[in-house]
């Protein structure tokens, strides 16, 4: 009798979803239907930080029925990951794969939203993306973008591959309108921080540049290509970049030995060790590589609130299309829009407005 190739694919995919099933739980933490989780370790569940909506009265239902109390051990807002650790050591551990994901690939996302059993919802890896701004204001390292379908609840479970090991966590807290995993290398690794400091530390340098061009015989000195670099064009009283002697008009281009050629290049070296620590910041000051010594600091990330509108500042000015409204966080991203329209009402009563968002042609870090 022939093989039949299609029957022993269905069968090795409900093998894989059966063992990374074991690994993954229900985890209600907010007041709406529960969400998932992932076990990091017997201890210790990964989940999506936008689900986890409360600090106390936290359950978890593992893939055996057992429901475990859990109390929050860490959570970074930025990578929307957090980290819960039970009562009891009983989860059964998941298994990641070694290195990254490839396009291409068979990917099968994971949900226990219910305590009726595992859900599964099977696509493809269809790309794979370097640093990403969330809408948080963090910036993720990469993430996997797939077709499999990420129903209600799947957040903070597994996305896995043909052999049942973790690729990536399911989130929809990215603000990308798109089917998104965070790797399971990147997640793992800010597992770990939460585990040992209960927050992955983000810093902040303190200045406010724009990308601009290296030219080609500055990169003769600099001894290697690169197009592009950071502006200097304002230093902040008081931070690192102003202690360590960073001046306006310098140009950044480089960060603890990383290259530095756009916003997102530096905010992802401002993460993790060099918090607190002197780094080598380098630099061209009129045309001439220098290093400049810094101690970034930690960046300060906003309390968070359940359940509440933040009020923030809003400046406006009138222009002849409408006015526009610009706001600045501390020490955050800044957003400004514009608000067209004369507020005519049409034929059914409504005001007619659409709002434009304005790019800002620089960024703070």
């Amino acid at each position: 009798m022939a093989d039949n190739t299609l029957a022993k694919l269905s069968a090795s995919m409900a093998d894989a979803v059966e063992k990374a099933g074991a690994a993954t739980v229900l985890v209600n933490a907010r007041k709406r239907m529960p969400a998932t989780g992932i076990a990091y370790d017997a201890e210790h569940i990964l989940t999506a930080d936008h689900v986890v909506q409360r600090d106390e009265d936290i359950k978890v239902i593992l893939a055996d029925g057992t429901e475990l109390s859990a109390t929050v051990a860490g959570r970074d807002p930025g990578s929307d990951l957090a980290l819960l650790k039970l009562e009891k050591a009983e989860a059964t551990p998941a298994e990641t794969i070694e290195g990254k994901g490839r396009i291409g690939q068979i990917a099968i996302a994971l949900g226990r939203p219910t305590s009726e059993g595992v859900q599964a919802s099977f696509g493809i890896v269809s790309a794979q993306g370097g640093p990403v701004r969330t809408r948080r204001g963090g910036l993720l390292e990469g993430h996997i973008r797939t077709d499999a379908i990420p129903y209600p609840g799947f957040s903070g479970g597994p996305l896995i591959d043909a052999d049942g090991k973790v690729i990536g966590i399911n989130t929809s807290g990215l603000g990308m309108g798109n089917s998104l995993a965070i790797p399971a290398d990147v997640a793992w690794r800010v597992a770990a921080n939460l585990k040992e400091h209960g927050s992955v530390k983000r810093g902040f340098l303190g200045v406010r540049s724009q990308l601009v061009e290296v030219p080609a015989d500055a990169q003769k000195a600099l001894g290697r290509e690169q197009d592009s670099g950071l502006l200097v064009v304002g230093v902040e009283d008081g931070s690192p970049a102003a202690e360590g002697g960073l001046m306006v008009s310098d140009i950044i281009v480089g960060l603890a030995g990383e290259m530095v050629d756009d916003h997102d290049s530096l905010m992802a070296g401002l993460s993790g060790e060099v918090v607190g620590k002197p780094t080598e910041l380098n630099v061209l000051r009129g045309g001439k590589p220098e290093n400049v010594t810094v101690t970034v600091v930690e960046r300060k990330e906003p309390k968070r609130r359940h359940g509440r509108r933040r009020r923030a500042m809003w400046r406006g000015r009138r222009h002849h299309g409408g006015i526009d409204f610009s706001h600045r966080g501390s020490h955050g991203p800044h957003s400004a829009f514009r608000f067209h329209g004369k507020g005519k009402r049409g034929r059914h009563g409504k005001a007619h407005f659409w709002v434009e968002h304005l790019d800002d042609e620089d960024t703070d870090e």
